[in-house]
């Protein structure tokens, strides 16, 4: 439009001719001849009325050809649908589906060009500003790296992680062995640690490790990365699904990362994934004091200069992943993890509880509450047990010592005890002896204290000393041995000495 009013300006006002208008003007003469047409079939005159700006200007010059109703435009919103739900459709096909129901259509030619200017307005990009500790962007890249076993030769892959705050682009990036879980949320807690702080919100992608249901709306977090999250204060805000523009950050900071760290060491062996991060984390600094191409500072200085300030604090006490587990707790009032044996309250023996694993303890809940936890053990087939947990019954049983049944045997009388006492040297296992010395005490309560008394002395007479012998004698017992009279010494009374012979 400017070049319409110069053209205008230099005919009228100047008086030129057409070919010293086109040689001021910078255009060629058939552009002047075709332009001061135009005015003229318009009824534009010079000077032009204040009131007419360019739009109003071209909207005189070239009035819109109206639409017509042989010619409408393809449904290219529909055609786009098309070529994304079914395979095989060309625009070609488009195209001669489009003249089957308009014959006097537009040309393919014409469609092609109509459908791309279309594409361009619909493909628009949306610039989001970024406002300093709003967002951290996490993902892993594509791309992997490999280290060597030391002993065996065997290159394993290893998983790139990459975050990337918001405002400053100050990155992270580490090597895990996978992307499990753990994997995820691990990184995320270092990234944060490296940030030395927490941003309003966290935006990953969608992975089965992490989002267990992906929603647009509600999405429905790992229970423990909603447990990261809490710990942390953060909010997860997943990308919308297949939108890779939600995280655009992370997606260049996964592009920068494999450029500018992992290229360079594509030659290099490493043995561990210590010493693969110990490199990826020297790249890793050199690439957030890099200056930026098109803005001042680097990401490291622009990130100290706003974002660091902005960020929440870190809290007091560090992270500790956890795995859930559902379990049911057995009769015997303990839930096996990994074949060792935890005990809970015997009164929910039979119920299914909720288990949370620790690197350090273990921990069980019921309908939300604490009712057990432990120290985590790693031999399998023991048993951890809080004697509080048992029932009363049990744990009398196991109170039972043979220093305790001795005390009991003992009140009832010297030769009970004796009988309990030689129990212990008579058996392999102190258990056994633990046993049938239960089984002697326990004649006490069928015979009486009195009986048994008078059964142990007959049993240690004859030197048996089994709970079988003891029950016979109270069962038919002995007479009692008279006592012998008392002996008379007196001169006039001969003993037994004196009837032995003697040689001669």
């Amino acid at each position: 439009m400017r070049k319409i009013r110069e053209i205008l300006r230099l005919k009228h006002e100047a008086k030129l001719t057409d070919r010293q208008v086109a040689r001021g003007a910078g255009v060629s003469r058939w552009a002047v001849a075709s332009c001061l047409a135009q005015a003229g079939a318009a009824g534009i005159s010079w000077p032009l009325s204040p009131d007419l700006d360019e739009g109003a200007l071209e909207a005189l010059l070239y009035r819109p050809e109206s639409a017509s109703p042989r010619h409408p435009l393809p449904d290219f919103d529909a055609i786009r649908d098309s070529f994304s739900k079914h395979k095989g459709v060309t625009r070609r096909l488009a195209w001669e589906e489009y003249r089957q129901a308009h014959p006097s259509g537009m040309r393919y030619s014409s469609f092609c060009d109509r459908y791309r200017d279309w594409l361009k307005a619909q493909d628009l990009v949306l610039r989001v500003p970024h406002e300093p500790g709003e967002a951290l962007y996490v993902d892993y890249a594509g791309q992997t790296a490999q280290i060597t076993d030391p002993e065996t030769g065997e290159l394993r892959k290893v998983k790139i992680f990459v975050a990337v705050l918001g405002y400053s682009n100050l990155t992270y990036t580490e090597a895990t062995m996978g992307e499990t879980t753990a994997d995820w949320i691990s990184a995320q807690v270092r990234s944060l640690e490296y940030c030395g702080g927490v941003p309003k919100k966290i935006v990953p992608d969608n992975p089965k490790a992490l989002i267990t249901r992906a929603s647009r709306y509600e999405p429905d977090l790992n229970p423990n990365y909603q447990e990261f999250a809490e710990h942390f204060k953060v909010a997860v805000v997943p990308a919308r699904v297949r939108e890779p523009q939600d995280k655009a950050k992370v997606e260049t900071g996964v592009q920068i990362v494999e450029r500018f760290i992992l290229a360079p060491l594509r030659n290099q062996t490493f043995f561990s994934l210590a010493e693969f991060n110990t490199a990826l984390w020297a790249g890793l600094e050199e690439l957030n004091d890099k200056p930026f191409q098109k803005l001042p500072g680097s990401r490291r200085s622009r990130f100290e200069e706003a974002e660091r300030i902005a960020l929440s604090p870190l809290p007091d006490r560090p992270f500790a992943y956890a795995v859930w587990k559902k379990t049911k707790v057995h009769l015997d009032y303990h839930v096996e993890i990994e074949r060792h044996y935890y005990s809970v309250p015997y009164a929910h023996a039979g119920k299914t509880v909720d288990v949370c694993l620790s690197e350090r303890t273990i921990e069980v809940f019921l309908r939300g509450k604490v009712i057990a936890a432990h120290i985590r053990s790693r031999t399998a087939g023991e048993l951890t047990t809080v004697p509080g947990h048992r029932p009363e019954r049990h744990q009398g049983m196991l109170d039972l010592s043979h220093e305790k049944l001795l005390s009991r045997a003992e009140a009832i009388g010297p030769a009970t005890a004796e009988m309990i006492g030689a129990q212990i040297h008579r058996r392999i296992h102190p258990d056994q002896a633990l046993n049938t010395s239960l089984g002697i005490l326990r004649l006490a309560k069928d015979y009486g204290p009195t009986a048994l008394e008078v059964a142990a002395v007959q049993a240690l007479e004859v030197k048996v000393f089994s709970y079988r012998a003891l029950q016979t004698f109270l069962r038919s017992p002995r007479p009692q041995t008279p006592k012998a009279p008392p002996r008379i010494e007196h001169e006039n009374i001969r003993g037994a000495q004196y009837f032995e012979v003697t040689s001669c």
